[in-house]
């Protein structure tokens, strides 16, 4: 969304009026001060739009489907986020074969 709205900003800027690069410094200051807090204006209009944060599945940004990595997944069963199994997919074989 940031993106868009810098091109929108700076379209805008070339055709009209220079005051719409304003736009484009606070999308930028935006952008900075989410780096700290990690939030915007954008995720509350997205939370209410009904989209879900992309962080939802794994809670903590860790690995998700398809990596190979067992550390840092969240390794519970997350079907309404993937369809599938993290415990599963990241068992051990021995675990696998049991089932």
């Amino acid at each position: 969304m940031a993106g868009i709205m810098i091109l929108l900003s700076l379209t805008l800027a070339h055709y009209f009026s220079l005051y719409w690069l304003w736009l484009t410094a606070f999308v930028g200051l935006n952008l900075f001060q989410s780096a700290f807090t990690n939030w915007c204006p954008a995720m509350s209009i997205f939370r209410a739009l009904g989209l879900k944060d992309n962080d939802s599945c794994c809670g903590d940004g860790g690995c998700c489907c398809d990596c190979d990595c067992e550390e840092g997944c969240c390794g519970e069963e997350d079907e309404e986020c993937c369809g599938h199994d993290h415990a599963e997919e990241h068992a051990e074989p021995e675990a696998k074969q049991e089932k």
